[in-house]
């Protein structure tokens, strides 16, 4: 009897994090749910092992090498990988931007998924059909003013899900990329905006169905499960209303 594949998904204590190991967990994956926040991961765990599914919480802190490499020890063999641990900080100007704010996006975004994608490599190369998923965003792909942290940490995180792709390319390990727009949840924003849910929401007035943390899900669980010979390079998803970075339709 086959053994059950493995999914690991970082940042799964809220929004796409969580939603993306609801929809592994339903397709069949036994996901390792990791994040700083072990209370949510362990409700989350519980809510799918009652569901029928399988789930295991493990507090993690990507940005901590030690701590990422000592959770890697763990898997001879892993299946998935999602790596959506990350976040916004501010939406200054660059020439007032908090250089702080900057690195900690930049370790977060980048180093974190570099951290927990070197570790846990091995496994994915040994299950002989492994999958990394990077979650950037569409500001991997395009500038916008007052995004210039987050812009240039998700530019990082774009390169390294590209250049990865090339250098293993041949090892039975695809790399997929998603890119999201706008989407709504209930934590993003406010966290971007330091806990002001007044500014956080202005970021979506007047939009018409801006995308749901399980919209991203439900595109991660399909780009997951396609057949093994199929690597969906890069999949940018917006809802409706948004044609660009820049460009959003709101009724007002």
């Amino acid at each position: 009897m086959a053994a059950t594949p493995i999914a690991v998904v970082t940042g799964a204590s809220s929004g796409i994090g969580a939603a993306t190991a609801r929809t592994l967990a339903a397709e069949g994956f036994r996901v390792v749910l990791t994040a700083r926040r072990t209370d949510r991961i362990e409700a989350l765990a519980v809510e799918l092992t009652e569901a029928g599914h399988q789930a295991t919480a493990y507090a993690l802190d990507v940005t901590d090498r030690a701590a990422v490499d000592e959770f890697a020890t763990a898997f001879r063999s892993l299946a998935v990988l999602v790596n959506n641990a990350g976040g916004a900080l501010g939406a200054d100007p660059v020439a007032t931007g908090d250089p702080a704010d900057w690195r900690q996006m930049y370790e977060t975004n980048v180093i974190g998924t570099l951290n927990v994608t070197q570790a846990l490599l091995p496994a994915l190369t040994a299950s002989g059909d492994g999958t990394i998923v990077i979650l950037s965003s569409t500001a991997a792909l395009s500038s916008y003013e007052g995004g210039g942290g987050y812009v240039a940490a998700k530019h990082g995180e774009h390169v390294l899900a590209e250049t990865l792709r090339l250098e293993i390319v041949g090892t039975p390990v695809r790399v997929i990329e998603v890119a999201p727009g706008m989407v709504r949840t209930e934590e993003f924003a406010t966290t971007r905006f330091r806990g002001d849910t007044e500014k956080a929401a202005k970021v979506y007035a007047g939009v018409d169905a801006p995308l749901t943390a399980e919209d991203v899900a439900d595109t991660i669980g399909w780009a997951v499960t396609r057949p093994s010979h199929v690597n969906i390079d890069l999949l940018v998803v917006r809802p409706r209303a948004q044609a660009s970075n820049t460009k959003v339709h709101r009724t007002l």
